[in-house]
């Protein structure tokens, strides 16, 4: 693994996002496997991992309303697909550091076939209806270009099936980048690639 960038300059965590993707959920094996070392090792960081509503405008409503009081100077967001899109939107307006799993570049594009009636992953009853008008809604949270890559780092597989890896390491110039020869969308391996997330965001020594 390459040597992470120096974020000396950068506080530690104290408050962490995790974004899940497209019907996913926080009962996703990568949400459960970050919340429950954070429970272990670092209860004093307040954790917040949300159930993305399918709409991205009401998405990012209650990401502003929850995220109004945080501490930016001390928050960071990890975001997985999807929720890897929303994150960098999250980095670009607050500034805080973030760690993308997989991260979906241009989900107005890759979503315009599945609009309609839709089921969640992890629970197969749960149905809702993604809107053609959801893709408008995700094109305009699309962020042209990051800013201070510096504070971005992002865990990407090469064996991927649902999303191109040159495409997520374009989208990315000048961040930290852990390529992954194999893995996939999923990162089904998360568990081994945990530390490079939790020494990133300054949440271990």
């Amino acid at each position: 693994m390459a040597a992470l960038p120096d974020n000396t300059g950068m506080p530690g965590t104290t408050h962490l996002l995790y974004l899940h993707g497209f019907r996913s959920s926080p009962a996703s094996a990568k949400a459960r496997c970050m919340a429950a070392w954070l429970a272990a090792h670092r209860p004093d960081v307040h954790w917040w991992c949300p159930q993305l509503p399918p709409s991205p405008a009401a998405t990012w409503a209650l990401l502003q309303q929850g995220l109004a009081t945080w501490p930016l100077a001390e928050m960071a967001v990890v975001g997985s697909s999807q929720g890897g899109f929303y994150a960098t939107a999250v980095a670009e307006a607050t500034g805080c550091p973030a760690v993308l799993l997989n991260p979906a570049v241009n989900p107005a594009r890759d979503l315009a076939r599945h609009t309609g009636m839709q089921t969640q992953f992890h629970a197969p009853d749960e149905i809702f209806f993604f809107d053609p008008a959801f893709i408008d809604e995700l094109r305009a949270l699309t962020v042209p270009a990051i800013t201070r890559p510096q504070r971005y780092a992002a865990v990407i597989a090469q064996g991927d099936e649902v999303l191109s890896w040159q495409e997520m390491t374009g989208r990315y110039p000048g961040a930290h980048i852990r390529l992954l020869p194999g893995s996939d969308h999923a990162l089904s391996d998360f568990d081994h690639h945990l530390p490079f997330v939790l020494e990133f965001l300054k949440l271990c020594d």
